[in-house]
């Protein structure tokens, strides 16, 4: 079906005008005047903003992440949470595999698990080890389109300096992207295993993971790309202050192939979530890294603003409420993650745009275009100019909205933001010319998703922020 989406305000990555946007056949047609044959649909959006779809680039559906935990929204239920969170393409970071299998393996699986998406999706490799055949096998996939790849610098497969200096001179060989968890190995699980009973509470998950253990290992991660000569890195969930330093000052010097990727939960939530309410209430709010304090939020804002912070994303990877509460006596055995795809874009437009710490181009480039250029889906996705695919959310700002379980998508029941009231809600959502979603209704169907083929990674330097 054709449309067009009338009177609304066109947010593009540098402007913003009043216009009509027409579609036809999948895709932008026209932005100005509206051309009709007669056929089409319109969507009034008077008094509403006409911006790109959402693009996620870090969610983590279906994920096993231990023997007994596995994240409880499927690519379906996570897609419609997605969709109707104005969401319309997701980058999923993939669960490990066996002991020992190829780099290659976890595409297998995860392709037939994402066959039921309602919408976009793709996906990132992950390292478990290093050897000749990984190499070859990371060059032949992002020659196939598969062009970032995922290094933990802890948990079951930590990746120190002797693997990620031969990862990084793949990567840049092959014009791939090497995305990194950053968090020191050797810090968190010392004080991890050298906690009390009585220090097991779940405030002991933002004790045992300090500023410190991330700002090092972004530090060292910088510090392999620069060796290798500027070799592409993207930190994943950047939470401390000292660690987004650490990215102004690998840039300052000269590096000019460093994003950073920074979360909803870093900016509007503080460790404070694990003194209230009890362990019970306070072990919902388990992820890692894990929230900071004040003045780590007001200087990720910051980072957002002056495009230190290129991008928000979610870390979606939720668990039931109950898998999380038989661990409130100890943190340590907790599943890690909170849900969010369907939270994000309300959430950064109300606490960013409504409260002046985003400009409405800023906003479009932190949760679309920044992330369509960095992962190889620009011009396809991540803007409303004529021939991209029709990706379009329409945000009503005249209307609000709280968080609660009743009225959110996701399988887990709970959010971590259940109780806020945002300014704004998400109106109509469009995925290749397709209404997905309205007013919080899902409209789409399962498995319309396709699976995004991406371009090698663009240097830095041709990215207009």
């Amino acid at each position: 079906m054709d449309y067009v989406i009338k009177n609304g305000t066109i947010c593009l990555e540098g402007e913003q005008f009043r216009a009509d946007l027409t579609i036809r056949n999948g895709r932008i047609w026209s932005v100005g005047s509206s051309v009709h044959t007669g056929s089409e649909v319109n969507i009034n959006a008077d008094g509403k903003f006409v911006c790109p779809g959402g693009i996620d680039p870090h969610t983590h559906m279906d994920l096993q992440q231990s023997p007994r935990y596995r994240s409880c929204d499927t690519f379906y239920s996570g897609g419609v949470a997605a969709a109707c969170g104005g969401t319309t393409s997701i980058i999923d970071h993939m669960a490990f595999g066996p002991d020992g299998c190829s780099l290659r393996y976890p595409f297998g699986i995860y392709k037939k698990l994402a066959a039921e998406c309602p919408v976009d999706y793709s996906f990132h490799g992950v390292f478990q080890h290093i050897d000749d055949t990984v190499l070859q096998e990371l060059g032949g996939l992002i020659d196939e389109g598969f062009p970032s790849f995922k290094a933990y610098t802890t948990y079951k497969y930590p990746m120190a300096e002797p693997q990620l200096m031969k990862i990084l001179k793949v990567i840049k060989a092959h014009q791939g992207l090497l995305t990194v968890h950053a968090e020191n190995d050797t810090i968190t699980n010392m004080l991890r295993d050298n906690l009390t009973a009585g220090e097991l509470l779940p405030i002991g998950q933002a004790l045992t993971r300090p500023n410190a253990a991330e700002a090092e290992s972004v530090s060292m991660v910088l510090a392999m790309a620069r060796v290798i000569g500027d070799a592409p890195v993207y930190i994943v969930h950047l939470s401390a202050h000292e660690s987004l330093e650490q990215v102004r000052l690998a840039r300052s010097e000269g590096q000019t192939q460093v994003f950073a990727e920074t979360c909803p939960q870093y900016l509007v939530l503080t460790d404070e979530k694990f003194r209230q309410g009890g362990p019970e209430e306070a072990i919902k709010y388990m992820m890692a890294p894990p929230l900071r304090k004040k003045e780590d939020n007001e200087v990720l804002w910051k980072g957002l603003q002056d495009g230190s912070v290129q991008v928000v994303a979610t870390d979606h990877c939720p668990f039931r409420p109950e898998e999380k509460i038989e661990n409130a006596g100890d943190f340590r055995k907790c599943p890690g993650g909170v849900s969010g795809v369907e939270e994000r874009l309300p959430l950064l437009f109300s606490e960013g745009v409504q409260k002046g710490h985003l400009s409405l181009e800023r906003f479009v480039q932190v949760t679309s275009t920044n992330a369509a250029k960095i992962f190889g889906l620009y011009p396809q996705k991540g803007t409303l100019l004529p021939g991209s695919d029709a990706d379009v959310v329409v945000i009503d700002p005249n209307t609000v909205r709280t968080f609660a379980e009743d009225n959110l998508k996701t399988a887990c029941g709970y959010s971590p933001y259940e109780g806020m009231t945002v300014d704004c809600t998400i109106d109509t959502v469009l995925l290749r010319g397709k209404v997905i979603a309205r007013q919080n209704r899902f409209t789409g169907s399962r498995g319309y998703g396709r699976l995004l083929s991406r371009k090698r990674i663009v240097p830095y330097r041709q990215i207009v922020w």
